[in-house]
């Protein structure tokens, strides 16, 4: 069974650093440089999106905004992994759906911990 997982962040080497840990966790990855890309990239294989705050295009606001509207992935799980401490902005994405809010730099176990919780 897949471990699908995909990371939504406008910088190269935030999603390259995620996605090492990510796959030394033994999950498979697909990345997207906002959300808009990241609309376009999801599937039903998917099991959890890692998705930063501050992107031009599509920012993770509207991405979330935007996930929750669509049937099919209302519940999927979305871990935010981004530099924003605004705690408005942590609040209305939490009460989205959010699953859970780690800030960058990150730790690679404690990403590694707050995906295993949310890939069943």
């Amino acid at each position: 069974m897949s471990k699908k997982i995909l990371i939504i962040d406008d910088s190269q080497a935030q999603r390259k650093l995620v996605r090492i840990s990510l796959e030394r966790g033994g999950y498979d990855i697909v990345e997207a440089e906002n959300g808009a890309q990241g609309l376009e990239l999801l599937s039903p294989d998917l099991k959890l999106i890692v998705c930063d705050v501050n992107m031009p295009v599509m920012d993770g606001a509207e991405f979330v905004k935007k996930l929750r509207a669509s049937d099919p992935y209302q519940f999927l799980p979305i871990i935010m992994l981004t530099t924003e401490s605004q705690t408005s902005i942590k609040e209305t994405l939490m009460s989205q759906g959010v699953r859970a809010w780690l800030t960058k730099p990150f730790n690679m176990e404690q990403l590694l911990t707050a995906v295993s919780r949310l890939v069943v």
